[in-house]
C-alpha cells in the first residue's frame, strides 16, 4: 500500500498527480515506516528521502508523459516522427544543397553531361543535375547544386569556374543567386510532408500530384495550382491556360519530376510551364517502341528579397553585429531555425524575422525589420507562381539608429 497517487488516463491521455501530492504521499509512507511523527522538514534525513523519492517519481511520470505524447503526430519527433512516418513509407527527407541556373556557353553540339563541375567564388564545387547540349546559339541553362548540402548562398555571378573542363564549353555564369539549400528535414516539415502525404495514392488531385513532386529526390519546394475553365485565367501572376495543369519546382531531375507530374495527372489536360520533358509509358503492358508524352512544367525564376532592419545602437551591440543579424535571417529564410522557409507563391512577412533576431541577445532591440523586391519598404509581399525567393547576405542592410 502507498499513500502516493497513481496517473491516470483522461479524456486528454495520460495524467501525472502534482509533485507536491506526490510529495506528501512519499513522506506519508516513510513517516509510517518509521513509526510516524517524523519531522518533514528538508534538513533532516526523512526530508531528503522524501525530496529524492518525489524526483524519482516525478521524472518517470515525465518520462512516460513524453511517450505518449510521442504517439501522436503532432507532437512526435526523432525517432517516434520516423516510425509514424513509416506507416505511409515516408523517411525523413536528408540535407539537400543550394540548386542555382546556371548559363552555359561555348562551341554549338557541345555535350554538357550530367555530373559536369563547376566552382563558385566560395570555393564551393557545384554539380550539374540535369544536363544538356549547347544549341547553336552558343549558350544553354542547366542547373547545378551544390557538393556540399545544406543553406550555402550562391550569390548573382559567383559560379564562374569549370572545375572540370570540357572541350568546347567555354564559360559558366549564374545569372541570379542560387536556390537555398536545406539541413535535414525538421520536425515541423516532416510532419506537414506527413499529413500532405495521405494524397500520395490519389490520382488526379493537385493534393496528389504535389505531394509526389515533393517527395521527388532533390526537391526543394513545389506549387501545384490548375484552370479548369475554357479560357485562360491569371493565377498568383501567371497566365494559365484552358483546361490545364500548373506545377512549379524547384530541384528534382528533370526527368523525375516530370514523371511524377505524368502518374498523377488526369488524363487530357494540358501543360503550362518553360520546362518540357518526354516520358515513356512502359508500364502499361504495351511493346517497344513505347507510348511516349511530353510533360511541361515550370521551374521558377529566383526572386532575390531584400531586407532593411534596423536596431537601436548602444555600447552593448557587439562588432559584428551586423553578420550575426544577417546569419539569423538567412536560417529564417532557408526554415533552419525549425520554421517554415520561404517558399513559391507563399506570401511573406517581415515579422517572420523578428524572432530570430531578438534571441541573438538583449542588445538586439529592433526598431524595424521591412522586406522588399527593389526597395526594403513593405512589411509583407507575395510571391508570383513562376518565382522562388533567394535570399544573399549583400542583399540584407543592417542599420543601428
Amino acid at each position: 500500500m502507498t499513500n502516493v497517487p497513481k496517473p491516470s488516463f483522461g479524456p486528454t491521455g495520460f495524467v501525472a498527480p502534482a509533485e507536491s501530492v506526490i510529495s506528501a504521499g512519499v513522506f506519508a509512507d516513510i513517516n509510517a515506516a518509521f513509526g510516524g511523527d517524523l519531522n518533514p522538514s528538508p534538513d533532516t534525513p526523512q526530508g531528503q528521502l522524501t525530496v529524492s523519492f518525489t524526483a524519482i517519481i516525478g521524472f518517470c511520470n515525465d518520462l512516460f508523459l513524453s511517450i505518449t505524447n510521442q504517439v501522436d503526430p503532432a507532437y512526435a519527433e526523432g525517432r517516434m516522427q520516423d516510425a509514424i512516418a513509416r506507416i505511409y513509407f515516408l523517411e525523413r527527407n536528408p540535407a539537400e544543397p543550394t540548386v542555382v541556373a546556371a548559363t552555359c556557353t561555348g562551341l554549338g553540339g557541345t555535350i554538357i553531361p550530367v555530373g559536369s563541375l563547376a566552382k563558385s567564388a566560395d570555393g564551393n564545387t557545384y554539380v550539374c543535375t540535369d544536363g544538356g547540349t549547347i544549341p547553336s546559339g552558343g549558350s544553354i541553362v542547366l542547373t547545378f547544386a551544390c557538393v556540399t548540402p545544406g543553406p550555402i548562398p550562391c550569390p548573382p555571378n559567383s559560379l564562374t569556374t569549370i572545375y572540370r573542363a570540357i572541350p568546347g564549353w567555354d564559360t559558366i555564369t549564374n545569372p541570379s543567386e542560387g536556390v537555398l539549400g536545406r539541413l535535414v528535414e525538421s520536425r515541423a516539415e516532416f510532419e506537414a510532408r506527413r499529413a500532405a502525404s495521405v494524397a500520395l495514392n490519389a490520382t488526379g488531385t493537385l493534393p496528389a500530384i504535389k505531394a509526389t513532386v515533393l517527395n521527388v529526390p532533390g526537391v526543394l519546394d513545389a506549387y501545384a495550382t490548375e484552370n479548369p475553365t475554357g479560357s485562360t485565367v491569371t493565377i498568383g501572376g501567371v497566365a494559365v491556360v484552358a483546361h490545364s495543369l500548373y506545377v512549379s519546382v524547384v530541384g528534382g531531375a528533370n526527368a523525375d519530376v516530370a514523371a511524377a507530374i505524368w502518374r498523377k495527372k488526369n488524363p487530357g489536360c494540358a501543360y503550362n510551364g518553360n520546362t518540357t520533358v518526354t516520358v515513356i509509358d512502359d508500364n502499361s503492358g504495351y511493346s517497344p517502341p513505347y507510348p511516349s508524352y511530353s510533360v511541361t512544367f515550370e521551374r521558377p525564376a529566383a526572386l532575390p528579397i531584400l531586407f532593411a532592419v534596423e536596431i537601436a545602437n548602444s555600447v552593448t551591440v557587439p562588432a559584428d553585429a551586423a553578420e550575426l543579424i544577417k546569419t539569423a535571417i538567412i536560417n529564417a529564410f532557408s526554415g533552419s531555425d525549425g520554421g517554415s522557409r520561404a517558399k513559391i507563391g507563399s506570401t511573406l512577412f517581415a515579422s517572420r524575422y523578428y524572432a530570430s533576431v531578438a534571441q541573438l541577445g538583449t542588445w538586439a532591440q529592433i526598431v524595424s525589420i521591412l522586406i522588399g523586391t527593389t526597395t526594403a519598404t513593405l512589411d509583407r509581399l507575395t510571391v508570383r507562381i513562376d518565382q522562388v525567393p533567394t535570399i544573399n547576405a549583400d542583399d540584407i542592410a543592417v542599420t543601428l539608429v
